[in-house]
C-alpha cells in the first residue's frame, strides 16, 4: 500500500513539475484575453509607487547557484535573459556558458551585438547576432524553447531575428524525446507586426502573465492585444491603475491580470497666491 501511494505521489508531482516548465512567454490563454470589462473599472488597492534603482543587479541561475553549475551552450542558443520590466530593479538570468571561456554580455542595452530584443526582455547569445538572417512574418521560428523535465529546465535556441517594430508569439508546441528517454516539449516563436487594431469598448488592451521567481522578484510577460484610442493609454504595468486582477493557475505558479484603456491625466490649471483676476 505504501509503495502504492509513493508512485502515486510521484506520478502527481511530475505532473505538476511538467506544467511548471511552461515557458512563461508561451502562457497566453485565448480565454483570457476576450474578457469584457464591468462597466465602472475600480482601481487595484495597490499602485506602482516611484523606487530608487538599486545599485547591486540582481543575477538568477537556472541551474545551480554559480557559473560553474550551467551547462555549456549550443550554437546560437541565448546564454543570459535581461529582464528590464521594472526600470528600477532589473535582473538578469544566466542560462549557460559560451564555449572557451568567453564572457556572456551583461549590458542592459541591445547595443552590444549580441542581443535579440523582445518587449521588455534583452535575449543574449553568445554568437554576434549579424550572422543571423532575418525571419520572415508568420514563417519562420525565430527561436525554440525546450524543455527538460530532469532538471526542470529550459533551453532557448536561436534560428533567426525578428524585424524592426514586431514582437514574437508562439507558434506552435511540439512534443519530443530527450536524451535520457523522457518526455519534453519544444515552443516554437513566430514574428508579428506590432497590433494595430482599435480597442473595442470594454475590451482589455493588454494581458499580464506573473510568475514568481525570487523573493520581491517577478518575471512578467505583457501582451499587447489592441491599440487605446485617441487620449487613452494602456497600463505598462500590472500595479497602475486600470489593471484588474484574472484568473490564477496555482500548478503553474502564474497569475494573470487584464489592462485597460485609461484615459490621459489632463493638466490642471494652478492658481498661485498674489495673481490677479
Amino acid at each position: 500500500m505504501r509503495v502504492l501511494a509513493t508512485l502515486l505521489m510521484a506520478t502527481v508531482l511530475g505532473v505538476v513539475r511538467g506544467v511548471i516548465r511552461t515557458p512563461l512567454e508561451a502562457f497566453r490563454p485565448s480565454g483570457e484575453i476576450h474578457l469584457k470589462r464591468p462597466d465602472k473599472l475600480p482601481l487595484l488597492p495597490h499602485r506602482r509607487t516611484a523606487m530608487q534603482a538599486k545599485s547591486g543587479l540582481k543575477i538568477l541561475y537556472q541551474i545551480g547557484t554559480s557559473e560553474e553549475d550551467l551547462p555549456e551552450c549550443r550554437a546560437r542558443q541565448v546564454c543570459s535573459k535581461a529582464d528590464l520590466y521594472d526600470a528600477t530593479q532589473p535582473w538578469i538570468e544566466r542560462k549557460c556558458r559560451c564555449l572557451g571561456h568567453k564572457p556572456c554580455s551583461s549590458e542592459l542595452s541591445a547595443d552590444d551585438n549580441h542581443t535579440l530584443s523582445d518587449k521588455t526582455t534583452l535575449y543574449k547569445t553568445c554568437e554576434p547576432i549579424k550572422r543571423l538572417p532575418k525571419c520572415r512574418y508568420f514563417k519562420d521560428a525565430a527561436w525554440t524553447i525546450y524543455s527538460f523535465p530532469d532538471t526542470n529546465a529550459t533551453q532557448q535556441i536561436v534560428n533567426c531575428h525578428c524585424p524592426k517594430a514586431s514582437m514574437t508569439y508562439l507558434l506552435k508546441k511540439l512534443s519530443y524525446t530527450t536524451a535520457s528517454g523522457e518526455l519534453g516539449n519544444q515552443y516554437q516563436f513566430a514574428c508579428s507586426p506590432l497590433s494595430r487594431l482599435r480597442c473595442s469598448r470594454k475590451e482589455p488592451c493588454k494581458l499580464f502573465s506573473v510568475r514568481r521567481r525570487h523573493e520581491q522578484i517577478d518575471e512578467v510577460n505583457a501582451s499587447t492585444i489592441c491599440q487605446c484610442p485617441r487620449d487613452h493609454t494602456c497600463p505598462r504595468h500590472h500595479t497602475e491603475p486600470g489593471v484588474l486582477p484574472g484568473v490564477t493557475y496555482a500548478a503553474e505558479d502564474i497569475r494573470t491580470y487584464h489592462g485597460y484603456c485609461m484615459p490621459e491625466p489632463t493638466l490642471d490649471t494652478y492658481r498661485f497666491v498674489g495673481d490677479k483676476d
